[in-house]
């Protein structure tokens, strides 16, 4: 048996209500959340079993001693898809913002780039299946 189980990503969030509804919007269901009136300091959400939660800078802060570092792009939310350019454009109208467009990588995979409201990378990908032509015309793209 593992020590360890359950692994979990944590964003920070200046806000957590508006990135739990953020994500909630791209089809997030919300599993937990504390405290449960008032503006939330945590909520953990839940795509396909896969778990996220969002914590409060703040909370992170005062309530267990670590200084969240909230500037910089040192994780990215990857989502797959079978339509890139739709996902793509959902994330865009429910308030995220472009970084990349959708683009071809590594031959077999079209993928783009947004942030989330609180500039969180978010990457979307589609598996093509296309390795062999996309190759052959060169078309990969970083």
């Amino acid at each position: 048996m593992s020590l360890f189980s359950a692994p979990q990503v944590v964003l920070f969030s200046p806000d957590v209500e508006r990135a739990a509804g953020f994500y909630r919007r791209l089809g997030f269901r919300e599993v937990f959340r504390t405290p449960q009136d008032g503006p939330p300091i945590h909520v953990d959400l839940e795509l396909d079993g896969y778990p996220l939660g969002l914590a409060s800078e703040a909370s992170t802060r005062d309530d267990h001693g670590p200084d969240p570092v909230v500037r910089g792009q040192r994780a990215a939310v990857v989502l797959w898809t079978e339509d890139t350019a739709a996902a793509y454009a959902e994330l865009l109208a429910q308030g995220a913002t472009a970084v990349k467009a959708p683009g071809p990588w590594l031959g077999r995979l079209l993928i783009a780039w947004a942030t989330d409201p609180h500039g969180h990378l978010i990457q979307v990908v589609q598996d093509t299946g296309e390795r062999g032509a996309a190759v052959a015309d060169g078309e990969d793209a970083d």
